[in-house]
């Protein structure tokens, strides 16, 4: 999925870049001269960069792009390969001017128009690719509550991994697309340390600052040990505190030391300490801290590992990180699972599906 404060995020990202090192001092001079907060307080710790391999098609044509999706939708029959060959190579952005374009020039909605013309798993990533980010969010997240059942590892993937801005604005948008209040959806389809954690999540107010406070730090990897392996049961409030609060790179620090005096690592201590959708949370959280593009590899593999596949997951997050950092994804999927991702989703897809996916990694066929 930084320092503050942050610039809103369009798309689905990390934690927002850092802004220059001269906007959080007062002046080099000053960080010079005090050797004490120079000890007790680590340097930038910016955040890695990533690359999507959606990018901006160039030269973008909306009107040109509505004809060939009206053409390809009209008379008997339709041309899936030609909607593949537009929606697969349009950022999110793109494809929300080309669906404005299409009612302007047609009078038509081009969501019901692709609804009534596509079936099956094309039309749900397809449908998935004509909602905003935002909105994507919004859907998915009232779809893991909604009707008998919660699925929690949707409300996890989502709320423990979106930034600050991310969190605001889906709560927006859950509001203005079903007219209800997400944190209290929330709490009424969860419950115990696991709902205490997601609702924590859900007030969108990590410290998204850069500055590393090494003391801080090993207080509060102390803290966690005293909460955790060195006491019989678990504070597990003491964890929550401190993953939903603390930046990625305080937290990083954090889990250093914890290393140095624990002879566990922290996502083996929270394994060991937690349960449940409680655990799931946590280390989805550390996973983030650590490697957010190699969490989202991880569930891109698990949804596609064994018998069957896990359409909604693969699709989810695809969709939701091809312009933020599939690069980095089929990287890690490359050198975690020893073959490329593209073969994985050869082997486990077929048809239009397939050729959409392909494109949205970057792997046309």
């Amino acid at each position: 999925y930084s320092s503050g404060p942050p610039a809103p995020a369009p798309s689905y990202g990390g934690p927002p870049r850092p802004s220059p090192p001269a906007s959080y001092s007062s002046s080099a001079a000053q960080e010079q001269s005090s050797a004490s907060l120079v000890s007790r307080v680590g340097s930038m710790n910016l955040e890695p960069s990533t690359q999507g391999t959606l990018k901006p098609y160039s030269p973008f044509h909306p009107e040109q792009d509505c004809e060939v999706l009206r053409k390809a939708m009209k008379g008997f029959g339709t041309d899936e390969k030609a909607i593949v060959g537009v929606l697969g190579h349009r950022t999110a952005t793109q494809r929300q001017e080309i669906k404005l374009q299409f009612k302007t020039m047609f009078g038509k909605d081009l969501i019901k128009e692709l609804k009534s013309e596509l079936s099956g798993k094309f039309e749900d990533l397809v449908l998935a690719l004509m909602k905003s980010p935002r909105e994507y969010d919004a859907f998915e997240l009232r779809h893991a509550m909604k009707g008998i059942g919660t699925d929690e590892s949707v409300l996890i993937e989502i709320l423990c991994t979106r930034t600050n801005a991310e969190i605001k604005a889906v709560k927006e948008q859950f509001k203005k697309d079903f007219g209800r209040n997400l944190e209290k959806d929330v709490e009424s389809e969860t419950s115990g340390h696991f709902r205490r954690l997601l609702i924590s999540m859900l007030q969108g107010n990590r410290d998204e600052s850069a500055r590393v406070d090494r003391a801080r730090a090993a207080q509060e990897a102390r803290d966690l040990y005293k909460a955790g392996e060195a006491r019989l049961g678990t504070d597990e409030s003491k964890f929550n505190q401190i993953l939903a609060s603390r930046s990625f790179p305080q937290l990083r620090a954090i889990f250093e030391e914890y290393g140095k005096i624990c002879k566990y690592d922290i996502e083996k201590s929270i394994v060991r300490e937690m349960s449940g959708d409680l655990k799931s949370g946590m280390l989805a959280i550390v996973k983030c801290v650590r490697d957010k593009s190699g969490y989202f590899a991880e569930k891109i593999y698990k949804s596609m590992k064994g018998l069957g596949t896990d359409d909604s997951t693969l699709v989810r997050c695809v969709v939701t990180r091809s312009e933020v950092d599939m690069v980095q994804i089929k990287q890690h999927f490359v050198h975690h699972y020893r073959e490329p991702l593209a073969k994985w989703i050869e082997g486990d897809t077929s048809g239009n599906y397939k050729r959409l996916l392909l494109a949205l990694v970057g792997e046309s066929r």
